[in-house]
């Protein structure tokens, strides 16, 4: 891999499974010391931890409906590592399907309230206590997992999309404000990725693989990558750009 991450400490949210995993990977394997973050599944992350190639990984924890939760998060890996260089925003919860015109009021409210608490206010919770270690720093990489739902919608699950259209805007915003303390932030916006959450849907909608003119979904590896070049040195200057993985299933003008 073209990277050299060496002596640099990332923090991967979300990290046990998926796009998190993959990146956390993809990062060990560059030479970082990476945190690997988890709500519940604490045998599953001290496992991705403990076979990342290279030492010094750790797994922590964080509820990321608890804004306590998450700076002691936070504070537990500035103590292990010592500083943060990169932190990648992926952590993430989806519920089911949440259509407007068949959903009851009180599973709606309870819906927009965990997924906009988790995915939106949550990540900016984490990133505020990042930012402001990497300001004292006057350096770092923020880079946020937001999807093609926050553009083309999301009928289906508009809670979900209203979620990563909110990182959007959130990270925009923090890119001009933290730019003069050379802390640079971006985004990727992925369609289908074929992870272990999706296959189930992707088995039973065969039409998704169709929707690129690929005839596939992104691999977990492949979104990783460019999260990896965005936190690079010498991609400064895409600060505040969201970077399409979408295989051309949905172009944005």
């Amino acid at each position: 891999m073209p990277f050299n991450f060496s002596e640099k400490n990332v923090l991967v949210t979300g990290a046990t499974q998926g796009v998190g995993k993959a990146t956390a990977v993809a990062f060990a394997e560059a030479g970082a010391r990476v945190a690997v973050h988890y709500n519940r599944q604490q045998e599953k992350a001290e496992q991705v931890a403990s076979n990342l190639p290279g030492q010094g990984h750790i797994a922590v924890q964080a509820n990321f409906m608890d804004p306590a939760s998450i700076k002691k998060m936070v504070d537990t890996v500035l103590a292990q590592f010592g500083h943060i260089d990169i932190l990648v925003n992926n952590a993430v919860t989806y519920r089911q399907p949440h259509p407007l015109d068949s959903l009851d009021y009180e599973n709606w409210a309870d819906i927009w309230h965990e997924m906009i608490n988790t995915n939106l206010v949550g990540t900016a919770n984490v990133t505020y206590c990042v930012a402001r270690s990497m300001i004292k720093r006057r350096t770092g990489r923020i880079v946020n997992v937001s999807s093609r739902g926050a553009f083309r919608g999301e009928p289906e699950d508009p809670a979900y999309g209203a979620s990563k259209a909110g990182i959007n805007a959130m990270f925009q915003s923090l890119a001009v404000h933290l730019a003069p303390h050379n802390v640079y932030v971006n985004a990727v916006a992925p369609g289908f990725i074929e992870t272990e959450s999706v296959q189930e849907k992707l088995k039973n909608n065969p039409d998704i693989r169709q929707q690129s003119p690929l005839k596939r979904v992104a691999k977990p590896e492949e979104v990783a990558y460019t999260i990896l070049f965005l936190a690079s040195n010498g991609a400064e200057f895409t600060t505040g750009a969201i970077v399409d993985l979408n295989g051309a299933s949905y172009l944005r003008t």
